[in-house]
């Protein structure tokens, strides 16, 4: 006998967890799951299916994230303050700028003296797929540096800059105001945008990152967060599937 529907029993149909989720209206789901847009576990779903917790229901190949312990934040990181869960000297870190309901981790670096947009959640899955390489989801950032550099300057950036890690990977540039730089990377190495900036003679005088693959708020201040919607985390995991 099948189980009763309902979230008391942990499994509903699939286009009831999908509207919960924040995916669409009911109705809206239901012509998505017709559509043979939405996968469980791998397999194209058909009206009338159900899910439970541990399945993973696929929209367009993004994750549906409707597990309730879940949490993702958007913070705008003021400078000085560390991307890390803690700190044993006691300095502020990004975790401290969220709700402490949970214990959650922020995503990727971005070094103390640098600002902007950072995600911090405790979702792994999603972590893993915007901080491996090979995913190459795109961070844009602001970059005001010392001097204004030469049309030279700006095409070793968009070409790689030769670093003792090794070369890096093609950037987007462009100069929006004599002293500021736009640069958009795929990467995420260490103090990466500094170290480029300062291999062609323009060393950073201030860094903020300004997006996250599909992600941007310019109305969210320094010291600020916010929860992410359901249609975010769907085009982050979709960003981190597409590298785009």
């Amino acid at each position: 006998m099948a189980p009763a529907d309902g979230p008391a029993s942990g499994i509903e149909r699939l286009h009831k967890v999908m509207a919960r989720a924040g995916v669409a209206s009911r109705r809206a789901c239901e012509e998505l799951i017709i559509a043979g847009h939405v996968t469980v576990n791998g397999t194209t779903a058909r009206i009338g299916d159900r899910a439970g917790p541990t399945d993973r229901i696929e929209v367009d190949g993004a994750v549906v994230t409707w597990d309730p312990e879940l949490v993702h934040y958007l913070v705008n990181k003021p400078r000085g303050v560390l991307s890390a869960a803690s700190d044993d000297r006691g300095r502020r870190c990004v975790t401290d700028l969220v709700p402490a309901a949970v214990r959650v981790f922020p995503v990727g670096r971005l070094d103390a003296d640098s600002e902007g947009l950072i995600i911090v959640t405790n979702d792994g899955e999603l972590t893993h797929r915007l901080t491996h390489p090979s995913w190459g989801v795109d961070k844009e950032y602001l970059a005001h540096v010392e001097g204004v550099p030469s049309r030279g300057s700006l095409a070793r950036l968009r070409d790689g800059i030769e670093l003792e890690d090794g070369k890096t990977a093609p950037a987007l540039v462009s100069m929006p105001q004599p002293s500021m730089l736009r640069i958009t990377i795929g990467e995420g190495r260490n103090r990466q945008i500094r170290r480029m900036c300062e291999a062609v003679g323009h060393p950073v005088l201030r860094l903020v990152r300004t997006r996250i693959g599909p992600l941007a708020d310019p109305a969210l201040r320094p010291g600020e967060h916010r929860s992410l919607s359901a249609d975010e985390i769907r085009r982050l995991h979709r960003a981190a599937r597409r590298g785009d």
